[in-house]
């Protein structure tokens, strides 16, 4: 008699859990792999403070921002790292004396060639022309679409003293879907940046 109840226990426990999976699998839920999620992104407000820093420009810059002098083994004066912590990017800026002709033209034709290295990862490059004649400020700014490793290139010169080149890197793998909420916040900084620009 206890055999029985023991087995008849074991067919309703064995019938409940062939019902409990056979609703499980009835649903008709869709169960496909969800696409790769990013971390929310607060920024900050904007909000801007001088530099003035003992070289021979000032410009604007964000509050969330730090400046640090450029420690590479061949770093010059006046060369300076923009660092956006929060977002794990740095706006590489360096410094250079014009002092001919010749040395003025290298420095063009160099920012060209640091701009078209991105070919290979970017869709697109776009060229825009600074220029402001009345503070002796012109320059390009170079866009580069894709997954190339820097997005913004630019250089500023008043074409007979001073050159200025900026680049702006994040150190995460390049992925234009990912970045691109900061890439269009950090680009308003950067257009303050040259807006605000004065040779000294």
């Amino acid at each position: 008699m206890e055999l029985k109840s023991q087995a008849s226990m074991r067919i309703i426990a064995f019938i409940l859990v062939c019902v409990l999976f056979l609703a499980a699998c009835g649903s008709d839920g869709d169960y496909s792999p969800k696409p790769r999620g990013y971390f929310r992104i607060n920024f900050p407000e904007k909000a801007y403070r001088a530099y003035n820093d003992g070289c021979p420009f000032t410009f604007d810059y964000p509050t969330y921002a730090n400046i640090t002098p450029d420690e590479k083994a061949k770093a010059k004066p006046c060369w300076v790292n923009m660092n956006f912590p929060q977002f794990k990017g740095v706006l590489h800026l360096s410094y250079q004396p014009v002092t001919s002709k010749k040395v003025f033209d290298e420095l063009i034709e160099d920012a060209h060639t640091f701009a078209f290295k991105h070919t290979v990862k970017a869709t697109s490059i776009d060229e825009g022309v600074i220029s402001y004649p009345n503070r002796k400020l012109y320059g390009l700014y170079y866009t580069i679409d894709g997954n190339a490793a820097s997005s913004v290139q630019f250089f500023l010169t008043d074409s007979t003293k001073h050159y200025l080149r900026g680049a702006l890197y994040f150190s995460s793998e390049p992925k234009l879907d990912s970045i691109q909420p900061v890439l269009d916040f950090v680009k308003k900084d950067i257009d303050v940046l040259i807006k605000s620009f004065k040779w000294k």
